[in-house]
């Protein structure tokens, strides 16, 4: 791109009020973008650039809207910026308008556990700070911000525009302008998004600096440390074991007079009831699980509610879960997915995402060549990692890689059988209605 404009890394200079918020303090100020004209296909220059621009497309509901945003942000008709932790904010004008509208596009700030969570897992690679202070934001440390559970670029619905014309559009071209220019800045420095999601350049590099200054003193400590000699742990007396466990005696406690006892409380009994049979049967799981089954993850708060309800899946304590999590409707189709697979069975219900385009061929020719019936095969349509054959079976592909088939129920796909760990082997083991 090829434009006329200055841009300034300075910070924007605010009267040293201590009225002022944290967050304005932090604030910084780019002055206007003037008219130019796009070379190339992509909008911005690097891949963190576009990926904000695909944040902020992906949520318009008129492409048309963003057409006339593309022409304000290359006719120079957005205002200085000024980005501060949670939002940008600008002026943008239309051609033929004096006064700019007020137009702002808000993004979430990062909470202080995230930030440090972030901040230890980049102090610990002087890669990603050299990135950074070279203006480069590597995939790398976008990996390293997902490993420690924090998304740094906006994905589907984080940006939410706001602008006070007239228009019901979401975004409206003034919006989307800002945020096709915001990407301009973003391309130039990646410390723009971080103040978004709410730290300074200044306030970040102390913090690392902090973070490598006490891993230094910890290392020193640890190098400090006096260790014992192998000779003389060798030569200590093996420590004896503890005694086992005593068997436990005594009858069973009996739990209906407990249940009725809260009962008459104003406790659901039946939903108490419910937690402790599953409390006793998870704790008897784990005493006889293996370390990989002890360290696997838990399920999300949705799969843990359709695990509790597929129990006692037609109790007031499932219908109870159901309105709780705010998705009741779905709740007896996720209950049929425990039962078949577990938590990776409700996550293939809703989970839509993009195979390896090698993995898409592959499963529609085997879809296809299974499904053939004296010589004819099947319509296959393929959408994301789902799979449809001529008009009520579906087979789609997990995270977990295994295949799950479905079947159309009243306008619903439901699933109808176990996982296998082939499409044809999914298709073919589908139990007949």
């Amino acid at each position: 791109m090829d434009f006329d404009f200055e841009f300034d890394d300075d910070e924007l200079e605010q009267d040293d009020d201590a009225e002022l918020s944290e967050d304005d303090r932090r604030a910084r100020s780019f002055p206007k973008f003037g008219a130019g004209k796009r070379i190339g296909k992509k909008f911005a220059d690097t891949w963190w650039g576009n990926a904000w621009i695909d944040a902020m497309e992906r949520i318009a509901l008129d492409p048309e809207q963003l057409k006339k945003a593309r022409r304000y942000a290359f006719a120079g008709q957005v205002g200085p910026i000024t980005v501060s932790p949670g939002r940008i904010s600008a002026g943008v004008h239309d051609g033929d308008q004096y006064t700019p509208h007020d137009t702002v596009v808000r993004i979430g700030t990062l909470s202080e556990a995230e930030w440090d969570r972030l901040l230890d897992k980049v102090a610990a690679k002087a890669g990603h700070i050299a990135a950074l202070l070279d203006r480069d934001m590597p995939h790398d440390l976008v990996n390293t911000a997902d490993d420690a559970g924090v998304r740094l670029l906006p994905g589907f619905g984080d940006l939410e525009p706001e602008c006070d014309c007239p228009s019901w559009d979401h975004p409206c071209r003034h919006a989307a302008a800002l945020a096709y220019q915001a990407a301009w800045l973003l391309d130039r420095d990646p410390f723009v998004l971080l103040l978004m999601r709410g730290r300074g350049e200044a306030e970040l590099m102390e913090e690392l600096r902090q973070r490598n200054a006490r891993r230094a003193i910890a290392a020193d400590d640890a190098d400090a440390l006096a260790g014992t000699p192998a000779e003389e742990a060798y030569a200590a007396p093996a420590v004896p074991l503890p005694e086992p466990p005593r068997p436990v005696t005594g009858d069973p406690m009996a739990l209906d007079p407990l249940l009725a006892e809260h009962e008459a409380a104003g406790l659901d009994a039946e939903a108490l009831g419910l937690l402790a049979a599953d409390a006793a049967t998870r704790a008897r799981h784990l005493l006889a699980a293996t370390a990989d089954e002890v360290l696997a993850p838990e399920p999300d708060a949705w799969q843990d509610a359709v695990r509790l309800a597929a129990r006692m899946p037609r109790s007031r304590a499932a219908k109870r879960l159901g309105e709780a999590s705010g998705r009741a409707a779905e709740l007896p189709r996720a209950i049929k997915a425990w039962e078949y697979a577990g938590a990776a069975g409700v996550d293939v219900v809703d989970a839509v995402f993009s195979p390896p385009k090698e993995l898409v061929a592959q499963a529609t020719d085997a879809l296809r060549e299974a499904g053939e019936v004296d010589g004819a095969a099947p319509e296959v349509k393929s959408w994301r990692n789902r799979w449809t054959i001529g008009r009520d079976v579906q087979v789609r592909y997990g995270r977990d890689g295994r295949w799950y088939p479905f079947r159309k129920r009243s306008g619903e796909w439901w699933p109808a059988g176990a996982p296998s760990p082939d499409p044809a082997d999914a298709l073919l083991d589908l139990p007949r209605d």
